[in-house]
Formats: C-alpha cells, structure tokens, sequence
C-alpha cells in the first residue's frame, strides 16, 4: 500500500497516551489479548467493557455448547504470555479447554480490569473524547463513561441472525408449539430441547436450519442423545481431515499459507506457485489432494451434499484424525443417525402448529428448531448514524463494472462462478484494524474482525500495532486519507478475487479482510508495519515452508517495539543537535 514512515516528532506539550483512558468493548479473545499488550506497554487506564457475566466471548461459560470444538489446529489457540498445554494425541481443543484457557489468563494478567454485565448502548465522539453509554444488565443503571480512546472487540458473533420468518413471533402467528432456539443459546437452553423432543423413532426430532460448524456439531449432540435430527441447509464449509495425524511440518507449518495467494507475494517460490502455469498446477494439486484425502477419511461420498466447494476457494472446518467408533457428525450421517435435506431452504412454519415448510413444499415435522443462521453486525446498534459515517464502519456499494485491482495470478483462474464484482465491499479499513477515514486521529481501532485461521497469534500481533497506533510510533500507515481509503478498496477487491461471494455471505464486524490460509502472510504484513523481522519461523531456502509456526515467535514484541522506539528518539535526539550547532552565530 502506498506508505511512509510517521516519524514526525513529538509536540512536547502533546498529552502522553499511555496515562489517557482506554476503553476495550468485548472480553473474548481480542479484547483479553489488547488489553494485555495495552497495560504491556505502560498504559496506566485501560478498560475492558463486557455484558457477559465472565470472559471468552463466544467461549464464554454459558454459551459453549456440547460438543463444540475449536477449528484450531492441535491444540493452538493461546497467546504468547501464558502457552496452553499441548495434547500429545493432536485432538482438537474443546470449547470447556478453550473457556477454561480465557479465564485462567484473565485472572492472570487483568485482575480488576474488566468490567462484567455492562452493556455498551452507544459509542459517540465528543470534542477530541468517546463517550461511551453502558447499562448494566443487572438492574439496568445507566452511566456515561469517557474514554481518550476505544478499541471495539465484539467480533462477529455477538448478533444473532433470525430470520423474520423464522423467529419466535412468526411461530407463535403459525400456532408452533415448540422451541425455536438460535445456536448462541443453545448452552443456555439444551434441557429444554430435550426435554420438548422425546427420544425415539416416534418422536418428530429437531429440525436444525444451517449447514456449517455450529449445526454439525449440535446435530452430532443431539443425535447421541438419541434424538432425531433433520439438518436442512443450501451451502456448507469444507472440511480438512486425515486418516493419519498429519506431521507437524504440513499442518502447523507454512506450508498451507505458502499454497495459498496473498497480495504480496514476497518470496521466489511464492511468485513461482501463483504465477507461473506449472506452479498453479502444483497448487491446484496440493488442495485437491488435501480434499480427496478429508473426504476419504470421513467417508462423504461424491453426491452427498456435505461434499463442499474445494478447501482452496472457502473457509474450512478442521476435523483432525477420525477415531475409531467416533460418534462425531459424519459418523453420524453415515450411520444414518443424521438426516441432511439439501439443497433446501426453510421458508417457515407450517399451519398444523407441528412442523416447518421447506422452499421446494415439502412439510418438515418437527418438535423444536435450532437455528444455526449465523450473526449479524456486533457494531449495529454501538454507533448512531452520525458516528458511523465519521468512522466509515458501514457496507458500500458494489464497484463498477470496471475493477480497479486485479491479480493476475495463475493460481486464481477458474475460480468458482459467482456474482463476486457484484458483492458489497465491507467497510473500508487499514490493515483490517482501522478505518480509512479515521486514520489520522489515533483514537480508535478494531480487533479480532479479521477472518483466519490463525486467530490468537493474529490478535496478538494486531494488539501490538494498535497499541503502536496510539503511542505514535514509528508504523507504516498511508500518507494521506484517499491513499487509505484506496488501500481499503483495494483490500476489498482482493477477498472478492480470493474468496468469491464471501463477503456477501460476512457481516460488517467481521469484513474487513480475509486471510482464512493466508494468515502468516498476513501477520508477516503488520510485523512489516512496525518495522520488526518477519518470517519468524526460521529454516534456509528450502527447509522454511516447513517449519512450525508458535505463537512464541511473537513472546517478545514488547521488547523489540521498545529498542526500537529507543533508536528513534536517540536519532531524532541527534539530528535536533546537529541542526542546533550548524545554526551560524
């Protein structure tokens, strides 16, 4: 992106950042982790605004639900200041490990920091200060909190999305006498769905709308409960699985990242893969294998419909090794314990008070319904409108027919066929951290909007350049708005070139960019940012794409951040010098 150093020196009457107040919105992973590297870096306010009644977000105790496990490969899913155990057996993590990890490092590293049950009404700017409106969600007392900066972390997973046709009103105007329960309170509610679907083949069974991780994975618990299950969905996730663990060296390494196109491409073997006729072959090649072998693994035959779109082109659920008399979803499906209707859509509920209407006519029977419909914008109701178009946090029109960017790259030829120039562009941000518009300011960032695979280690790295942000440092940022705004626009055509109609399918809190194999790359890019060494895992020439990436790589930003904002004062220290002493008398 077009850039320059902010190297400019410092106004000595400017306030310190690091003693204004701070105000991070959500306690999952992102807002743990910036507040961490934030109180890290000497700021002396910072805090963490939540309505849950404890840490972990999505993880949060209470709203995991049976049977849900983390996409994570092996076991990572920590950050850098406090490893998590590994499972010498690869399994993936649980949602209870993962609940567990969030609140032991809450108790750890940010003892009376966070604030419990209060919930942000709005977020607005006053003067050079946001004021934020909280409610407690315990006796509903209203405050005004004032902050110097805000850093919104509430992700994309915070919404529920119900359709109108769907939701408790439409099935109490149709007479449904069951619950209808959307996936996020599913925890909260489990022994009502039980209690309302009586085991048996008798029973009408639950009727599940989605297809992706969160419908496999309630399916799969009800389903051992011995319910019967009716999973309804058009599209699903791919899957990446394997007969045998895979080594270290494929699954945890650079590898998929390096079969996988990123804007920049920075090495010779990168350009020669994605670039070059025999390179996208071996790339097309290397997914195909990946996906025959998943397939094989879980045993989904060629016309079932859990048989997705290719692991290259779309997000991807990591099922590791399949055990033996595993009782997980496709074992399920294929034992005849899961019943999947698709290519079908729900339209509503049925007059008999009993059973649903799927798109094609048929009647769906059906003692309760799970919603697994996916979120809406966890920024919708934070900002009025006024905020929103200073910030430029809102979805924009779709782009002219003439694109602007392009990648000519051969890897990404003969992509899937979708209406992908059409796709409304998210809201336009740099680095996927902060708004083009609001760029100069240094008062506000997003963390934890950007979708990959890498999570925990990309919200720790983007914590540092927040926190870099607001402390002035020396950070590679545009030079003017419509360069930030460019590079915003820029960063929308490559996920709709990349990953075609995903943005139409991502809320606004979770659209700012897509780095789903990609995220080395770009983690490697915010690294670049703050002028630190990238490519951190080590190897030569030929061993690199095969080295195992740890978030311990980034154990010590701090204190590289530190040296070098040191090197910066001294040169700046020695330049005022020697401008003072060849001033002539």
């Amino acid at each position: 992106m077009p850039a320059q150093a902010d190297n400019s020196p410092r106004v000595d009457y400017e306030p310190d950042p690091r003693q204004q107040p701070v105000c991070i919105v959500g306690a999952g992973a992102a807002g743990l982790i910036t507040a961490h590297v934030l109180l890290q870096d000497g700021f002396t306010d910072v805090q963490v605004l939540t309505r849950d009644a404890a840490v972990g977000g999505v993880w949060m105790d209470g709203r995991v639900y049976p049977g849900v496990q983390t996409n994570s490969v092996h076991n990572q899913f920590s950050f850098s200041a406090m490893p998590m155990v590994e499972d010498a057996s690869g399994s993936r993590l649980t949602g209870l490990d993962v609940q567990h990890y969030m609140a032991t490092f809450a108790a750890r590293f940010l003892e009376g920091k966070i604030r419990f049950n209060r919930e942000v009404v709005q977020i607005r700017r006053e003067d050079e200060d946001w004021l934020v409106d909280v409610r407690s969600m315990i006796g509903g007392v209203a405050e005004t909190l004032r902050y110097t900066r805000v850093v919104v972390c509430t992700g994309g997973c915070s919404n529920p999305r119900v359709p109108e046709s769907l939701s408790p009103a439409a099935a109490v105007a149709a007479g449904f006498i069951g619950p209808i329960v959307h996936t996020q309170d599913f925890a909260a509610r489990q022994k009502e769905i039980l209690v309302a679907t009586k085991p048996g083949q008798d029973a009408l069974g639950v009727v599940i709308v989605g297809g992706r991780r969160s419908a496999q994975d309630l399916s799969a618990y009800l389903a051992n409960q011995g319910r019967k299950v009716s999973m309804v969905f058009n599209g699903t996730d791919s899957v990446i699985a394997s007969r045998r663990r895979m080594p270290d060296f494929i699954r945890k390494s650079r590898l998929l990242s390096l079969f996988s196109p990123h804007p920049e491409l920075r090495t010779w073997l990168e350009r020669f893969l994605h670039t070059t006729w025999l390179g996208s072959k071996l790339v097309a090649a290397f997914w195909s294998c990946l996906d025959s072998e998943a397939h094989v693994a879980l045993k989904i035959p060629s016309d079932s419909p859990l048989h997705g779109p290719t692991t290259f082109w779309n997000v991807a659920n990591d099922e590791d090794t399949p055990t033996p008399g595993s009782m997980r979803f496709h074992a399920l499906v294929n034992a005849g314990k899961i019943s999947l209707v698709a290519p079908a859509h729900v339209d509503g509920f049925a007059s008999d008070g009993r059973s649903v209407v799927l798109d094609n006519g048929e009647v769906l029977a059906a003692d309760a319904v799970v919603l697994a419909t996916g979120y809406d914008s966890s920024w919708a109701g934070l900002f009025d409108e006024k905020t929103r178009k200073e910030l430029g946090i809102e979805r924009r029109s779709p782009p002219p027919h003439t694109i602007r960017y392009r990648w000519d790259y051969k890897s990404l030829e003969n992509g899937p066929h979708t209406a992908a120039d059409a796709e409304a562009p998210g809201p336009a941000f740099v680095r996927g951290l902060v708004p083009a518009r609001n760029i100069f300011r240094r008062d506000f960032a997003v963390n934890g909007a950007v979708l990959t695979a890498h999570n925990a280690m990309s919200c720790e790295v983007s914590a540092h350049w927040i926190s870099a942000y607001f402390l002035r440092d020396a950070l590679l940022l545009p030079s003017t708005m419509e360069q930030a705004l460019e590079h915003g626009e820029r960063q929308a055509q490559w996920m709709r070139q990349r990953y075609p109609g995903l943005l139409n399918s991502l809320n606004e809190s979770y659209s700012t960019m897509a780095a789903v194999w990609d995220g080395p790359q770009w983690i490697d890019g915010l690294l670049e940012d703050m002028g630190l060494p990238i490519m951190r895992s080590g190897g030569n020439w030929l061993t690199w794409p095969f080295k195992v990436v740890r978030v311990q790589e980034v154990a010590t930003l701090k204190e590289e951040r530190d040296a070098q904002r040191t090197q910066v004062r001294i040169a700046k220290g020695r330049g005022r010098s020697a401008r003072m002493y060849s001033k002539k008398p």
